[in-house]
């Protein structure tokens, strides 16, 4: 392995453009090539369902570092760059066009790319997924006063994309096949808070309903259900989940498991290849399992580890997980594993805000989801990270008494 071989990053998205900055701020002195095929810079996803969709952003200010950045610090940053194999024996990378680049580590930080219907009618125009900048730009184009949006999946993206188009004046409708709404994110009590408030915006939120197809000739008209009912719209935006871009990892023989499956390091089944971000999963100490996250706290986190990792260190990745969802005038905010947690203990924290514990069989805090203001959740939830990354076993009765100081929590712990 030549020590003039550049450090190559796959993927140009949040994960690989921080994890690019790292191995500068660690020391690294040789080569950085940063391979991104969307072409543009890297930017950030968080605004494309919120601020991007309400005309309040543009995709260009959402970039995270201008081109003065990449050539300061001297990174080769490539926004058309398709890799189409990893040769692991030569420890290259192989580009759309054949050229071969040569790494001395590698770090796949290729993200996810959303699940799309599998239905007739799926591929008319007016049907929408949203992943990257095209697709928000494209949704935003729908979203007309008095435009009929259909929303297929309750899950965060599709809850943030329906406050968005309510925002924007139109009308809109949910259509759910599970029972409720966030079924493996947040206890039910949370996601009844969400599909409150929705309902109180006027939104149709439907649950338990199957979509049999998607109606229309030329352009999409409708969704027709299992049942016959056919909801007029003029728009689809499908949010039913991303799946792991897995595939140059698949091909070149590197272990998966959910996603491309690394060690408590980020390191994949080849010692010289790092994966990070959506596209992996890692065992978590907290929780004693392997899992897989998309959000994008955890890209920060993830790119920060394996770009030390790559230049020798062995640090683990054992953060506690934390997720934000703005919706309307509200904000979410979840801390931990809150779908590991049966018992849920509320607490007010102000006229409209609530913080919904989860303890585990043990009693152990798992999660924390924060619904309401974000002066009224922020603090609480800050300190459920720390209970959880302590593994703390809180009374409930303590979680639940407003007047108890979360922080006492923390002393008494340390105790």
């Amino acid at each position: 392995m030549s020590s003039t071989d550049p450090m190559v990053i796959v993927g140009g998205g949040q994960c690989g453009a921080r994890a690019a900055h790292a191995l500068r701020e660690n020391g690294w002195d040789g080569a950085i090539t940063l391979l991104g095929d969307e072409g543009l810079l890297p930017y950030e996803r968080p605004p494309l369902s919120k601020s991007v969709l309400l005309g309040q952003k543009t995709v260009g200010q959402c970039a995270i570092y201008d081109k003065t950045f990449f050539r300061d610090q001297r990174v080769d940053v490539r926004v058309d760059a398709s890799v189409t194999a990893i040769d692991r024996a030569g420890r290259k990378v192989i580009l759309a066009g054949g050229d071969r680049l040569a790494y001395r580590r590698l770090l796949i930080a290729t993200g996810a790319q959303p699940r799309r219907l599998d239905l007739l009618g799926a591929t008319l125009p007016g049907v929408h997924v949203l992943r990257g900048a095209p697709d928000a730009l494209a949704i935003a184009d729908e979203l007309l006063a008095g435009q009929r949006i259909a929303v297929i999946g309750a899950g965060f993206i599709g809850l943030e994309i329906t406050a968005a188009a309510v925002a924007r004046g139109c009308e809109v409708v949910v259509l759910e096949a599970a029972p409720r709404a966030l079924m493996r994110a947040v206890p039910e009590a949370v996601a009844n808070c969400l599909v409150e408030r929705h309902r109180q915006m006027g939104v149709d939120v439907r649950f338990a309903v199957q979509v049999e197809r998607i109606a229309g000739e030329t352009r999409v008209s409708g969704v027709q259900l299992a049942d016959g009912t056919v909801v007029p719209c003029d728009a689809v935006v499908a949010g039913i989940g991303v799946t792991p871009r897995t595939a140059l990892a698949e091909a070149a023989g590197i272990d998966i498991a959910n996603g491309i499956a690394v060690d408590e390091t980020l390191r994949t089944s080849d010692p010289s290849i790092y994966a990070a971000g959506d596209v992996c999963s890692f065992p978590h100490p907290l929780f004693g399992r392997r899992i897989r996250l998309e959000c994008w706290k955890n890209a920060e986190d993830q790119a920060r580890v394996a770009a030390r990792n790559m230049l020798g260190h062995s640090e683990t990745c054992s953060s506690v997980p934390w997720f934000w969802s703005d919706q309307y005038d509200m904000t979410i905010q979840i801390a931990g594993l809150p779908a590991l947690g049966p018992t849920t203990v509320v607490r007010e924290t102000g006229a409209a805000s609530r913080v919904f514990f989860s303890l585990d069989a043990n009693g152990v805090l798992v999660g924390a989801s924060g619904v309401g203001q974000t002066g009224e959740i922020a603090r609480d939830v800050r300190i459920a990270q720390e209970l959880i990354a302590r593994r703390s076993c809180v009374e409930p009765a303590l979680l639940a008494d407003r007047d108890t100081k979360l922080r006492s929590l923390l002393v008494a712990q340390a105790s």
